[in-house]
């Protein structure tokens, strides 16, 4: 402990105590900044293989599951108390534990994690492995709780309540729980595609604007609630946004349901996908929360299956249902999926979000105690002004905008994958169609046809699953052990020339009328580069976003959802005014220009970040 006699600290004190060197640390992200991840720890880590190697493994036993550093005496590596394990017990809590605290006793854990960082200190001398420079993998040390300066943290890195030292089965539970929403959230976008003839033909509609549009209003929900969902979840937590979302996209099925025009039913569908964005908005800040960053490439290839599988599966379901049962069965089959997914995350989700969670713990520690002054020590670097309600709502929804436009390169990626995803809605509001219209499919038979962009996900996502974790980790190695958020990004470079190759292929097999296995075929590639390009980017957002990972991909998925809802609604007069070879054509061209994007900022970003870093407030 600090010392029996040494005051508590209020936050004014903290904060002038922070300005008077103890800089290095920050609170915000638990990583170091450039000054102390130049200095060779005890404990610094590099990737190596499909692990994270640490000197003295034998020695160091305080390392959670979540973390890539033990926590050696602050003494011997500068860093600030806060992070200090004090007299942190795990499973000791409630006022027993706060009076131990408080009278200053110190129990033998704390003691030993003391010595073993000494010890520690001497094995770096002997020149052990170290992470060089600013830039490396993030050596995420938790804030841990340091009652003698009224800071509330965690009780040891290894504190069984952080979502990173979560048992693993119940990290991938919870992702999977969260990726099966993300599944059916945007198969609801879609479903409805194969049965919009029938529903023109019972309300009379003429326009083809207003068809479209009954699948992209959609969309366009999903770009609206981000901008929302993704700042609420960092300030109130993950669970009860998703909860909440899940709730009002189960409800709005019905309404859709029951539409008895048009009109209305494009108002539902603009409802329901503002519930359904919840998954979209806070999937990627769950997938941050839970995995260190060389554990990433999998999880995040898991939930990126949902918007890529889901509007796949859609039109081939919607298909089968709307000739047997009629277009309305749709809406009723999603209300009874939504409504069993809905009550399985009430079951299984639990909060991920680590802030979040200790602000919660913060308030029931000054009713237990009367202390007013305890403090989250996530909020601990931050003026008290910024601490307030409003000012925190209104920096949490501006979060978003100032991320994505703060640097050119989250813009220049967003518009690449924007596009690429607004493609994806442009054959799934036109598939069915083209295949109805030139080979003669009955409804159900055309949605067959969208099984050739389910392969090329299904193999897309297995590949990105293989390579991007290993990738990452050789690229640090070979870059002296210092990660940089673009390796992510180099797969993308491979993937990228498939996307334009499949337009090509389905576009003139379908003007010349091969076929039909062929430009069924010819949509694999597509799917294929499409997963690849997608769950590089979307990963780059999460690691650049840091604690702020569900802003980052609010931005990303505001502007994709955008491309998504208002790309298809060009998709009419293409097709008529070029026909099926040129106008596919044309979107090839348009994607074979935008592929130097991602070789520009593999080779140029991370001089761009140093330029032009990521703000988050």
């Amino acid at each position: 402990m600090a010392g029996e006699n040494e005051q508590p600290l209020r936050q004014d004190d903290y904060h002038h105590e922070l300005e008077q060197g103890e800089e290095e640390f920050d609170v915000e992200t638990s990583t170091y900044s450039s000054a102390v991840e130049s200095q060779n720890y005890s404990n610094s880590s590099t990737i190596c293989g499909n692990s994270i190697v640490e000197k003295n493994d034998e020695e160091l036993d305080s390392t959670g599951p979540g973390s890539f550093a033990s926590t050696p005496a602050p003494s011997v590596l500068g860093i600030p108390s806060i992070v200090r394990s004090k007299s942190s017990t795990r499973g000791e809590g409630g006022a027993w534990g706060i009076l131990r605290k408080m009278s200053g006793q110190k129990d033998n854990r704390s003691q030993s994690q003391s010595r073993q960082g000494a010890a520690g200190s001497k094995g770096a001398a002997a020149g052990g492995p170290t992470v060089k420079g600013p830039g490396g993998p993030p050596k995420e040390v938790f804030p841990e709780t340091d009652l003698s300066k009224n800071l509330v943290g965690w009780e040891g890195q290894d504190d069984p309540l952080h979502p990173r030292n979560f048992p693993s089965k119940k990290k991938w539970l919870m992702l999977a729980c969260v990726s099966l929403i993300t599944f059916l959230s945007p198969l609801s976008s879609s479903i409805v595609a194969p049965g919009i003839t029938l529903m023109n033909a019972e309300f009379k509609n003429t326009s083809s604007i207003l068809s479209t549009f009954v699948v992209s209003i959609f969309i366009l929900g999903f770009a609206v609630g981000p901008l929302v969902l993704s700042p609420l979840s960092e300030i109130y937590g993950r669970r009860p946004i998703i909860l909440y979302c899940n709730f009002f996209l189960t409800v709005w099925q019905a309404g859709c349901a029951l539409a008895p025009n048009i009109h209305l039913m494009i108002l539902f569908r603009f409802f329901a996908g503002l519930g359904g964005s919840a998954c979209l908005a806070v999937g990627g800040g769950v997938v941050a929360d839970l995995f260190p960053i060389q554990e990433r490439g999998k999880a995040q290839a898991m939930f990126a299956m949902g918007p890529l599988f889901g509007p796949v599966l859609g039109p081939i379901i919607g298909g089968f249902i709307a000739q047997r049962a009629g277009w309305r069965w749709t809406y009723w089959v999603l209300l009874a999926a939504c409504g069993v997914v809905s009550i399985f995350y009430v079951i299984v989700g639990k909060e991920s979000s680590a802030p979040v969670i200790v602000r919660k713990k913060t308030i029931a520690l000054r009713k237990e105690t009367g202390n007013p002054d305890f403090i989250s020590a996530y909020d601990a670097k931050k003026p008290p002004a910024a601490l307030k309600l409003k000012a925190v709502i209104f920096t949490g929804i501006a979060r978003p905008f100032r991320m994505m436009f703060s640097s050119p390169i989250l813009p220049m990626l967003g518009l690449w994958m924007s596009f690429v995803f607004g493609l994806v809605y442009l054959l799934l509001t036109s598939i069915a169609e083209v295949f109805e219209s030139t080979y003669g499919f009955s409804i159900e038979i055309a949605s067959l046809a969208y099984l050739g962009l389910g392969l090329g996900f299904f193999l897309g996502m297995f590949t990105v699953a293989k390579t991007s974790d290993p990738t990452i980790i050789s690229l640090t190695n070979k870059n002296d052990g210092v990660y940089q958020p673009e390796f992510r990004l180099r797969d993308g470079l491979f993937f990228a020339f498939f996307i334009p190759g499949s337009f090509f292929w389905y576009g003139w097999s379908t003007y010349y009328r091969v076929h039909w296995i062929v430009p069924m075929l010819g949509l694999v590639p597509f799917g294929f580069g499409t997963m690849g390009v997608s769950a590089g980017i979307q990963t780059y957002y999460i690691d650049t976003g840091k604690q702020y990972a569900a802003s980052a991909m609010a931005g990303l998925t505001t502007i994709r959802c955008l491309f998504a809802a208002f790309l298809p609604l060009a998709g009419p007069s293409l097709y008529a005014n070029l026909g099926l070879g040129w106008g596919n054509s044309v979107l090839g061209f348009i994607g074979l220009a935008l592929i130097p994007a991602p070789f520009f900022i593999f080779k140029y970003g991370a001089k761009l970040r140093e330029r032009y870093p990521v703000r988050v407030d």
